[in-house]
């Protein structure tokens, strides 16, 4: 049996696909049987922005993965035949960050698709050490009420798990309002995972339909293309006070990926407000910095989502206080490049999946 994969040999040119003998684990290494692996815009950005990867090409890209392991190398024995998801972003556990639970910024990390070989394969070899088990029911398929595939939990590794550390940092609790820019993939996974924590959901796009598609789960859309930008801060803190919410310490969310959606998200600062700078444009912006200084204010980055956090934020999902199935789409892994091309063209507002 041969190993398939869908190589970037150079940017802006068609993946290539690839046949390999399959790879053998190392010691404390698993090789999975890729189940699913979700398109991320980081993705897009190695490709088509020229974003340049730790390894050189030719590399597998894709690093939203779930899989079945298949074998196990020395000291990972007990991982042999278990559903995982491969976290996005993965530190060593050793070094002196990552004793202190800064693993996102671990000079050992090991991203799929960028440090190593990535997920648009059938297979792929990982260090064991930072996996996320996912349980099964009797059914083979995940356990708990959602009826989730092991393929859409692929999402998790990234799209979901990334919202998820940046609203944990930020110490929001139910008593708070978080406030969203952006609501497509990670934007709309962040308003349901701070709606099941109970704050009070702010969510603006200029997309009318990825509004439409979060009404349900957030308090109150708002359509930033139908409004100047002082009336959109004020029609958002006349909401923050209509649901008698604190007019300060604004939980804001930049999710977009936009220097647009930054800009946005900068100016709605607030007293103790603290923003959060999740999504990833090449682009930039100017801003005031002296705001943060008088609104006693914080901004932060985010990469990724430390391991720790996975099993939580899988039990939302598993639970079915976050829904995945209306926000992705699956596809065969062989329509990469058209999947590619679409996600691009902003053809498809659900986050695919590629299925070997």
């Amino acid at each position: 049996m041969s190993m398939i994969s869908w190589q970037m040999v150079e940017p802006k040119k068609p993946l290539q696909r690839v046949a390999a003998p399959l790879p053998m684990p190392g010691a404390g290494e698993v090789r999975l049987r890729v189940v699913g692996c979700g398109v991320c815009h980081t993705d897009l950005g190695f490709y088509y922005d020229g974003v340049r990867t730790k390894s050189p090409l030719p590399l597998t890209l894709g690093h939203e993965i779930s899989g079945m392991v298949e074998a196990a190398g020395p000291g990972a024995e007990r991982w042999s035949n278990k559903a995982v998801i491969v976290p996005a972003v993965m530190p060593c556990g050793e070094c002196d960050v990552c004793g202190r639970r800064f693993g996102n910024i671990c000079a050992a990390q090991k991203m799929p698709g960028n440090d190593i070989q990535g997920g648009f394969a059938s297979h792929i070899v990982v260090p064991a050490k930072q996996l996320c088990e996912v349980p099964l029911g009797s059914d083979g398929r995940p356990a708990g009420t959602s009826g989730v595939s092991l393929a859409e939990l692929s999402v998790v590794a990234d799209a979901l798990t990334t919202p998820y550390q940046a609203i944990h940092e930020s110490g929001l609790t139910d008593q708070d309002t978080a406030i969203f820019i952006g609501v497509g993939g990670v934007g709309g996974f962040g308003v349901q995972i701070a709606k099941a924590l109970g704050a009070l959901v702010l969510a603006i796009d200029v997309d009318a339909q990825k509004l439409d598609a979060i009404s349900g789960t957030a308090d109150q859309t708002f359509n930033a293309a139908q409004m100047p930008f002082k009336d959109l801060r004020k029609a958002v803190s006349d909401a923050v006070k209509a649901k008698g919410r604190r007019r300060t310490e604004w939980k804001i969310f930049e999710t977009s990926g936009t220097a647009a959606g930054q800009q946005t998200a900068f100016g709605l600062l607030t007293f103790g407000a603290s923003l959060a700078v999740v999504g990833f444009t090449m682009d930039t912006v100017n801003l005031r910095l002296s705001n943060l200084m008088a609104f006693h204010a914080t901004a932060r980055g985010n990469w990724g989502c430390i391991p720790e956090h996975y099993p939580a934020a899988l039990d939302l999902v598993l639970s079915g206080k976050v829904r995945l199935g209306p926000f992705v789409k699956t596809f065969p892994l062989d329509q990469i490049n058209d999947v590619f091309e679409m996600v691009h063209g902003r053809r498809i507002r659900e986050r695919p999946i590629l299925v070997p």
